[in-house]
């Protein structure tokens, strides 16, 4: 019973970074599975089937506080699905972590440039009228994402979202929202690709129902946060995320370990939250002098 309250409180950790964020439910949750001593492959497959039901929960509380732009979910959602597919029914025989210290390159350089586009750039508001992202520009993302997802242990979010948020014009609230609802889809194909590939006896069901449990109570959470908290907040928030997780990746590849990683991650950590505390005093000196000329 112990451990079921455990996995119910990972749940939900992780689906409130992940539906506030729009990304990391795999790798929170995998990692604090792990952590507790639960197989990599049982942990794995317990995710995933977990995921369908947070995935879908999440996905109704960001349509319900409009965080979602219908024409990049409805976009997303197929090539999204053939990826996840098709990474999850060759899961067995793809070297996986082969590439994830490439993808993770590709990352760190996308969360430096969202940190700056939120941190020193002049003009981050939204306009009315954002150009929509082209089918030619999210079928490659969407099969991209999806196939790492299902492959990597995890990469809807953390390369979706980035990409998105890339694009000057968007709104960060939307990206978070869509690419969290569009992700129902690729978690759904994902999860009969295991289930093909690997069948039902590796899934403990106790545990991803826990799972399941911790991530419903979270969802609308985690959609609400998204809803009130400024876009120029998010945006750093993401970018540091991004930038930290994937280092870990980078710095393992290429030998950095025990105390040196501890001290990365340190570093790493202070100068996240130095860029939230910048970022959230120049919004509020911006927010004055709007205020002023206003009035005056």
């Amino acid at each position: 019973m112990k451990k079921l309250i455990v996995l119910a409180l990972i749940g939900l950790v992780a689906q409130l970074i992940d539906g506030s964020l729009g990304m990391a439910y795999g790798l929170t949750s995998t990692s604090l599975l792990l952590a507790f001593g639960i197989a990599p492959a049982v942990a794995s497959a317990s995710v995933h089937f977990a995921e369908v039901v947070t995935t879908a929960a999440s996905g109704v509380s960001h349509i319900r506080f409009g965080n979602v732009d219908k024409k990049i979910i409805y976009r997303l959602i197929i090539p999204g699905s053939i990826g996840a597919f098709a990474g999850a029914c060759f899961l067995s025989s793809l070297p996986g972590d082969i590439v994830k210290p490439y993808v993770s390159f590709f990352l760190l350089f996308l969360g430096f440039y969202i940190l700056y586009r939120f941190l020193f750039k002049k003009n981050n508001k939204v306009t009315e009228h954002e150009k929509a992202f082209s089918r030619k520009q999210l079928i490659p993302l969407g099969l991209v994402a999806g196939f790492l997802d299902a492959t990597g242990g995890g990469g809807w979010g953390p390369v979706a979202t980035p990409v998105l948020l890339a694009k000057n014009g968007t709104s960060t609230r939307k990206v978070i929202g869509s690419v969290d609802t569009s992700e129902f889809a690729v978690a759904l194909s994902a999860t009969v690709g295991f289930l093909i590939s690997l069948g039902w006896e590796q899934v403990n069901w106790m545990w991803v129902i826990a799972l399941m449990a911790g991530g419903l109570i979270a969802a609308p959470i985690a959609a609400y946060l998204v809803k009130i908290i400024p876009s120029h907040i998010l945006g750093v928030v993401v970018g540091g995320l991004i930038i930290i997780t994937n280092a870990r990746t980078i710095l393992q590849t290429v030998g950095v370990s025990g105390t040196s990683l501890q001290s990365v991650y340190t570093i790493l950590a202070v100068l996240w939250l130095a860029g939230i505390v910048y970022s959230i005093r120049k919004n509020k000196k911006t927010s004055n002098l709007s205020l002023s000329k206003r009035t005056g």
